[in-house]
């Protein structure tokens, strides 16, 4: 393999790795570049074969003890070559000693196990447009707000909820980028829900999608929904949330990919019931 070297990504890198996944079928948000390069600035890696591109891994560290891999990619030419493994080898030692997640594509998820990660649910990306449902009608008692209307700290203590390390940084790039909306759920001024709809380069993406009850989430997503122009949508479920699932689908949405949250060691305790929609499929 002489010639093959792993470096660490550069803006230009960032814009081909979400070109590279497009291509995968992943669907990328357009600006997630932004909010991932804050969350970790050097968890972006690249192998170069002579200086070319053609591998990328992000193994990102969250706080002291937790850390995420994504976007491990290999370009079609250059696989069963051993690039990507020793990508992978690289992201996992820069992770070593942190309980590590990922979303792990089916046709990968034999390798994963053999690398210590075991399931601990599936995200299943249900897509389309929306209909019927509450957008305009009974709220629950709750007010749809717009996010950036709340203090930053109040939402930074309900995501934390739902993730198993702070990310106070990259929250705030990801509801707060161009183009893209975050509403809220306030009930007696309690946070009860929080959604992000952000264009994609085909359906537009809802992610983080939490809500106190199911009808605080329908509401959120039809709230979301129209800001995609009446195009679809696409929000990927826990299916250890079965009445996200049935509510989802109750909508019109359909099954379109499915990835597996895998964990090194025991799956973080987190509000299931309450996550009807992942953030990031590359960065959890």
């Amino acid at each position: 393999m002489t010639g093959f070297e792993i470096t660490g990504a550069s803006a230009a890198d960032m814009e081909m790795i979400r070109g590279w996944a497009d291509e995968e079928g992943w669907n990328p948000g357009d600006s997630d570049r932004f909010a991932f390069a804050v969350a970790d600035p050097e968890g972006f890696l690249v192998g170069r074969l002579d200086g070319e591109p053609v591998a990328c891994i992000s193994a990102v560290r969250y706080g002291a003890g937790f850390g995420f891999i994504g976007f491990y990619i290999a370009r079609p030419a250059q696989r069963g070559r051993g690039y990507g493994i020793r990508l992978w080898r690289a992201g996992m030692e820069r992770l070593d000693g942190r309980l590590v997640g990922l979303d792990g594509v089916v046709e990968q998820q034999d390798n994963y196990r053999k690398s210590g990660f075991r399931s601990a649910w599936n995200n299943v990306r249900l897509e389309g447009v929306p209909e019927g449902g509450r957008a305009d009608g009974d709220t629950g008692g709750v007010e749809i707000v717009d996010a950036a209307t709340l203090p930053f700290g109040r939402l930074a203590a309900y995501d934390r909820r739902f993730f198993p390390a702070p990310r106070d940084a990259f929250l705030s790039a990801w509801t707060a980028l161009p183009g893209r909306t975050a509403l809220a759920a306030v009930r007696d001024g309690r946070i009860e829900g929080l959604g992000v709809i952000r264009p994609c380069s085909a359906a537009h993406r809802i992610g983080p999608l939490y809500a106190a009850t199911p009808a605080v989430a329908e509401v959120l997503l039809l709230r979301l929904a129209r800001h995609a122009s009446g195009g679809p949508v696409a929000v990927d479920v826990p299916d250890a949330n079965p009445e996200a699932m049935d509510l989802f689908k109750g909508l019109g949405l359909v099954p379109t990919f499915e990835a597996a949250r895998m964990y090194t060691g025991p799956a973080p305790e987190l509000p299931m019931a309450e996550l009807f929609g992942v953030t990031s499929l590359e960065l959890g």
